[in-house]
């Protein structure tokens, strides 16, 4: 009898292994069982061979189309993201336009940032900054760990809606929804 269970249960396997092979599922993912899914993109080359696409010329932005970010109450400072500055680049960058404004201030004044996420390393990098109406751009940027930040807005950023875990999520469409809903599962 045993046998005959080892066999049933052996071809049982080999049916299911066959089955999600034939659909195209990638089971190298950990999420292959969740069909449907979008396979988030493979990065095939090492960080010595990774080169960051040229940044173009800081976007216009509205402050009246501003995603805010959720932050710790604390903060009193709000930070938001204007959606038709947000890109995906081919090299795994999301760039984007953040504006900062100090609710508590009655001059209403505000900044801005140009800046891009890369997911794949927990980094950021600043181009310019907006402030007095003008961009300033920054003499040298440089890509920084999230740790290495005095302020945690980046980092709350990726991980509310510009990052799916070390990859860009699918789409800007993708990455407003999650922000306008930053407590939704992975989908």
């Amino acid at each position: 009898m045993r046998r005959v269970e080892r066999a049933l249960i052996l071809a049982g396997l080999c049916a299911l292994v066959a089955a999600c092979s034939s659909k195209g599922y990638n089971t190298d993912n950990p999420d292959w069982a969740q069909g449907g899914m979008p396979l988030p993109p493979k990065v095939t080359s090492t960080d010595a061979e990774w080169q960051e696409s040229e940044a173009p010329p800081p976007p216009k932005f509205d402050v009246k189309r501003l995603e805010p970010i959720a932050m710790p109450p604390y903060m009193t400072l709000k930070f938001g993201v204007d959606p038709a500055t947000i890109t995906i680049t081919h090299d795994g960058v999301v760039r984007y336009v953040v504006v900062a404004s100090n609710t508590h201030n009655q001059n209403g004044s505000l900044n801005a940032y140009y800046e891009a996420v890369r997911c794949s390393t927990a980094e950021m990098k600043s181009y310019a900054r907006f402030d007095n109406g003008a961009w300033e751009e920054v003499k040298k940027p440089e890509w920084k760990s999230f740790r290495d930040l005095n302020s945690s807005y980046s980092r709350q950023l990726a991980t509310q809606g510009l990052c799916r875990g070390n990859a860009p999520r699918d789409s800007v469409k993708d990455i407003v929804a999650n922000l306008r809903d930053p407590a939704r599962k992975l989908q």
